[in-house]
């Protein structure tokens, strides 16, 4: 597969060893000559004494990601991280958000870095969220739900410069089963479940119909941008199943879309996207859709 078009991407440097990784995997992508790469740095009013070494430390960054043809820019800024490159993304429209995973905690896996969470959630341009150590792209989960977030993700993917080779799957989770209510049955028990039991299977039937519909469209539409995938459908808390399979399979990115958030929301605490963000141990690319929460 051939990438579509020239990118601009505005890549976050902080330094950080996700920072790093995050360079790295830019430089595994197959960029068309003449596309853009900015790498920004902003400081803390209280990093004003550190901004000579600062200043060496973006210059490295920028030649690391320098390579035959690219363009290559970077800038060092005072201010807020998070504002910044929220700030730089509006001014300039990339089509790439790339920053690292800073701040992790160990013990539950959770995404402590403030600035991630800020860009992802309030940024309109695709954000990938890469997380340390970085061992190269090799498989590629792709999920997708039927709603236009997601099918925007899809288009996003199929132009995507992804490195020669790479295993794409493409999953779809299907709702957990549904349970009997708690209600007074008017038949006698055995008759009561007996219904119960049928609607339920005829419900699980219809949607495992529709979910490798959606899959066996997806896998067509990705194949006629040359790019063969793997369907996966499973059932379950959407977020849970992906992360588990993720785990299982040695996946190296999430690509998933998401509807975003107006300025003026918080994160909806049940959003898929920000569980995969927050709990993943791979990377994570969020493309934003149509919109708003």
């Amino acid at each position: 597969m051939s990438p579509q078009k020239r990118l601009k991407i505005l890549m976050a440097d902080d330094g950080s060893q996700h920072a790093q990784s995050a360079v790295e995997l830019i430089r595994d992508l197959a960029l068309l000559p003449k596309s853009r790469i900015m790498a920004l740095r902003v400081f803390l009013p209280s990093q004003i004494d550190a901004l000579p070494s600062l200043q060496s430390a973006l210059g490295v960054t920028k030649s690391r990601l320098l390579r035959t043809g690219l363009m290559v820019e970077s800038e060092l800024l005072l201010g807020s991280p998070a504002e910044k490159i929220i700030e730089i993304a509006e001014e300039r429209k990339p089509d790439l958000i790339v920053l690292g995973a800073k701040g992790l905690r160990a013990t539950l896996g959770i995404l402590l870095g403030g600035v991630a969470q800020q860009v992802v959630e309030y940024s309109h341009c695709p954000t990938l969220v890469v997380r340390a150590p970085y061992l190269g792209l090799h498989r590629i989960l792709l999920v997708v739900d039927g709603s236009p977030a997601s099918q925007q993700a899809v288009r996003y993917l199929v132009k995507f410069p992804l490195p020669d080779k790479v295993d794409v799957r493409i999953m779809h989770v299907l709702p957990p089963a549904q349970q009997p209510l708690g209600m007074e049955p008017r038949l006698d028990g055995w008759r009561y479940q007996q219904i119960i039991d049928e609607a339920n299977a005829a419900l699980m039937e219809r949607q495992e119909k529709k979910g490798k519909a959606l899959l066996d469209r997806t896998r067509k539409l990705l194949q006629q941008k040359g790019i063969e995938a793997v369907p996966v459908l499973s059932r379950g808390d959407a977020a849970t199943e992906i992360i588990d399979y993720v785990k299982t399979n040695k996946v190296d990115l999430i690509v998933a879309g998401s509807r975003g958030l107006s300025q003026f929301k918080g994160w909806w605490m049940g959003s898929v996207s920000r569980k995969l963000v927050h709990y993943s141990n791979c990377s994570v690319l969020i493309v934003k859709g149509p919109g708003k929460e």
